[in-house]
């Protein structure tokens, strides 16, 4: 008897898998959708921890030309690819509304991992933002001056200091770089990871981008499936790097805790003000996990920019656009051999050098969001409440259609008079609309302001035999579009 009723549990079971498979795997078809047919298991994402998740954007992309949206699976649960400016524009400007929240997500058991601007939704990103915001000001950037100037004489002096630069490895001498220049900005300690590449807050930034398989399946699940996240209890940073991390933010904060803040000047004071302003702001409460969160986060996203680097790789091969930019930024440098923030700004060629670079390689290849709403796409397809939604910027950015010979290097078409051209919603390095990114102008000034250092001193060539630009493999373990192999130029010291 208890055979035949294990029997008949078992046969009930195998049936309702397959017919709700069956169900699954015929989503798209039946809403006139095309779709590459989906694994049993893994549904489209297949390409997990074997290629980068940008890479599959840019194949995905050029599989379907001419298809304004693409049917997938994360794992069971059925998404979207959108591939057109206009849908971008509806999704991330127009009708933010039904969009206003990115799919992504942690959970109660890594409060530092999900309570910030990355991964958090309204009301409490709405409230972060605000408050964060203020720091990004033209006056308050400007006044980073000193700070990059002194930061870029280190650079080229470990540049200097250097003997063999095939063993300079151009992402970490700039995730130096960045963690000094940020980290001494947005918490006002002074870090020295430029002069030897080590230091109690560049441990903390290797730690938060080193990726073995595990924490790579972790990312890959609070990006694309945050049930398996709480399940897991996955965290967005390794544990021992977040107490680490912990630890030195409450030095900054013991440093500042008499202070009665009225005009946030960094990152830390912004922060801080939050909580005098608390313990509740527009009925949220702020937590000391709240404001360690955003200190995370921010500091992720203050020091992986991988532009420099790559922008030195990509002009090791480009003489003839090294010229040009040297001649360009030789115009505007003082007689102490620095440069002003707003000169640089102003200069069309290095902005068009810089921005060429991050459409190749824009950090994160795609948007996502997910619909809080039914919304209705057309006559023909409503994308169900629920759905997440993934703008597909890198795949835009290499489209012929909008960027004639788009594996060539070309900053003329971020020059004055043709990229006025460039059809709107189509170069999302940065993202668009509320949930851009906050970092952004930071972001192009350490870029610009490394670059222009670096080449009044010197040429850069590549190495024999490395790898040219487009050649380069990424990370494949890791979400973000960055280099994942050694890159090496040699620097050649210009003739005074």
């Amino acid at each position: 008897m208890i055979g035949v009723l294990v029997s008949a549990i078992v046969v009930c079971l195998v049936t309702w898998v397959y017919l709700r498979w069956r169900s699954v795997k015929q989503y798209w078809a039946e809403r006139g959708v095309p779709f590459l047919p989906p694994h049993p298991i893994w549904g489209s994402l297949t390409f997990l921890l074997k290629k980068n998740p940008g890479s599959w954007m840019i194949e995905m992309y050029q599989r379907f030309p001419k298809a304004p949206i693409i049917g997938i699976w994360l794992y069971w649960r059925p998404g979207l690819i959108v591939n057109t400016p206009e849908l971008a524009k509806q999704i991330l400007l127009k009708d933010n509304y039904a969009f206003r929240d990115r799919f992504l997500g942690g959970g109660k058991h890594d409060p530092i991992g999900s309570l910030n601007l990355l991964t958090t939704n309204d009301p409490l990103w709405a409230v972060v933002r605000r408050r964060i915001t203020s720091i990004f000001t033209g006056s308050k950037l400007r006044a980073l001056q000193p700070l990059v100037d002194i930061k870029c004489s280190q650079l080229i002096t470990r540049i200097k200091n250097t003997e063999d630069y095939s063993k300079l490895n151009l992402r970490y001498l700039f995730a130096d770089y960045n963690t000094d220049v940020f980290g001494t900005a947005a918490f006002g300690v002074e870090t020295h990871a430029l002069r030897t590449g080590e230091d109690p807050m560049r441990t903390v930034t290797q730690a938060f981008m080193t990726f073995d398989s595990l924490r790579g399946l972790g990312w890959s699940s609070i990006f694309f499936f945050p049930e398996m996240t709480k399940i897991f209890k996955f965290t967005l940073f390794p544990k021992w790097s977040t107490e680490y991390f912990k630890k030195i933010f409450a030095i900054v904060v013991e440093q500042r805790k008499d202070k009665v803040i009225k005009d946030p000047k960094d990152l830390v004071d912004a922060l801080l003000k939050m909580k005098q302003d608390g313990p509740v702001i527009d009925g949220i409460e702020i937590t000391d996990d709240v404001i360690i969160s955003n200190a995370a986060i921010m500091l992720l996203g203050g020091f992986e920019t991988s532009g420099s680097a790559l922008t030195l790789y990509q002009l090791a091969h480009e003489p003839k656009i090294q010229q040009k930019i040297y001649d360009e930024v030789s115009k505007v440098i003082d007689e102490d051999g620095k440069f002003d923030i707003s000169k640089l700004m102003e200069l069309p060629y290095l902005n068009a050098v810089v921005k060429e670079t991050l459409r190749l390689y824009s950090p994160m290849g795609w948007l996502d969001r997910v619909a809080s709403q039914d919304y209705q796409i057309d006559e023909k397809l409503t994308i169900k409440k629920g759905t997440p939604v993934y703008v597909n910027a890198i795949g835009m950015q290499y489209d012929p259609d909008y960027f004639p010979e788009p594996l060539k290097y070309n900053p003329e078409r971020f020059m004055p008079g043709n990229e006025q051209n460039i059809k709107p919603f189509t170069y999302l390095p940065f993202g668009e609309g509320p949930r851009n990114c906050i970092g952004m102008r930071f972001g192009y000034i350490s870029i610009r302001h490394a670059i222009s250092n670096l080449i009044m001193k010197y040429k850069f060539e590549p190495i024999p035999g490395a790898p040219k630009p487009m050649e380069v493999e990424f990370e494949k373990k890791g979400l973000f579009l960055v280099p994942g192999q050694h890159m090496a130029i040699n620097f050649i010291p210009r003739e005074v």
